[in-house]
C-alpha cells in the first residue's frame, strides 16, 4: 500500500511540473491586449508608420538585431530614436508579454 501511495504522488507531482507554467512565463494574449492599446498606432499588423524600413517583420527584426526577447524587451523598456519608452508606463510582465507576442506575430507573417 505504502508503493502504490508514493507511485500516485510521484506521477502526480510529474504531471503538476509538466503542465504548470513558470510564474514569469510571457502571456501572449495579454502581450496582444497590451500591444493593441500601445503600440498599435505605429505598429498596425507589424508595420511602422514612422520608420517604414523599420517595421516589426520577422526580416526587419533580423536585419536589426531585434530578433530575441532580450532585444524587444530593451527598445520596449528603454525606447530609441523615434520608439518611446515604455519603462514607467508597463510593468516588466507586461513588456515581457508584449515582447513575446511580437515575436510570435513576426513568427506569423503578423496575420
Amino acid at each position: 500500500m505504502k508503493r502504490l501511495v508514493t507511485l500516485v504522488l510521484v506521477m502526480f507531482l510529474l504531471l503538476i511540473s509538466t503542465f504548470t507554467l513558470p510564474a514569469s512565463a510571457a502571456d501572449t494574449v495579454n502581450g496582444e491586449q497590451i500591444f493593441s492599446v500601445h503600440c498599435a498606432g505605429c505598429h498596425i499588423n507589424g508595420s511602422n508608420i514612422i520608420r517604414r524600413g523599420k517595421n516589426l517583420k520577422k526580416q526587419a527584426l533580423k536585419k536589426y538585431g531585434m530578433d530575441s526577447i532580450e532585444a524587444v524587451t530593451s527598445i520596449v523598456t528603454n525606447g530609441k530614436n523615434n520608439m518611446s519608452a515604455y519603462k514607467e508606463r508597463l510593468t516588466e510582465q507586461q513588456i515581457q508579454d508584449v515582447a513575446a507576442y511580437v515575436l510570435q506575430q513576426a513568427e506569423k507573417g503578423w496575420r
